[in-house]
């Protein structure tokens, strides 16, 4: 039976402090053993507007996490301010233990907070596969648009990595499961914790969701720990066989 076990780190992002965040993740997560780590969005600096300061010009980031991946012979996923082109991205790099790797653009970008007006909008959806597990990649607003994450049987499990405040969470703890039934697949959401450099709170809220609605997940200690079988989930859409059903629809980017 195809496992895969995943940590999810709901981690206090040290504002703009790149360095500080990669020795905190190194010290929380060098012991543990998982096939893969998931770090919320922008995790080397938090959610910030100031990409002209922040942004990885030179792969710093991505450098990073190719080394951390290849010393623990693992995968690690997680979301970077990017400059590429004279262009910012939201960028959720999937980085795999040899230190390949894709990545997602975000694609819906939050005008709340001037996002659109800074960084460039993703122009495609993204599924990687890894250890048997065909994962969408999805970056914290996106969790709002359900026919851009509509599952035709294309991916089993979807990961959104976020910057959700204490003030919205409610919104982020009901759309997660939503998104899991509606899809059946596993859904995997990692949030921040703590206050940002823009006095926004954020509440431990990290869940790992089974197709059903059902959690799938153990916590302890900041992290969020899921052991996904692909079998189990294969039986539950043959027993359940909804997504046949779906209506036929063309998405345009």
């Amino acid at each position: 039976m195809k496992t895969l076990k995943i940590v999810g780190f709901n981690m206090d992002i040290q504002w703009k402090n790149k360095q500080e965040n990669f020795s905190i993740i190194e010290r929380k997560l060098n012991p543990i053993i998982a096939d893969l780590f998931v770090l919320p969005e922008m995790f080397s600096t938090g959610f910030c507007m100031d990409a002209s300061e922040i942004a990885d010009a030179q792969s710093e980031t991505l450098a990073w996490m190719q080394s951390f991946a290849h010393k623990k012979n693992t995968a690690i996923a997680g979301s970077v301010s990017v400059k590429e082109n004279d262009k910012y991205y939201n960028r959720f790099y999937f980085v795999q233990p040899d230190g390949s790797y894709d990545f997602y653009d975000k694609r819906h970008l939050f005008s709340y907070s001037g996002e659109d007006q800074v960084y460039t909008q993703g122009k495609e959806r993204k599924i990687v596969e890894y250890k048997g597990f065909r994962i969408l990649l999805q970056v914290c607003y996106d969790l709002r648009f359900p026919v851009f994450s509509r599952n035709t049987d294309a991916y089993d499990l979807a990961i959104y990595v976020a910057n959700w405040p204490v003030s919205r969470v409610e919104a982020w703890n009901h759309l997660l499961k939503a998104r899991a039934i509606e899809n059946q697949c596993f859904v995997l959401g990692i949030n921040r914790i703590g206050v940002d450099g823009n006095q926004l709170e954020y509440t431990e809220s990290s869940h790992c969701f089974f197709a059903d609605g059902s959690i799938c997940h153990e916590k302890k200690e900041q992290l969020v720990i899921a052991n996904l079988e692909i079998d189990t989930l294969k039986k539950f859409r043959e027993r359940f066989r909804f997504l046949a059903d779906s209506d036929d629809f063309q998405l345009k980017l």
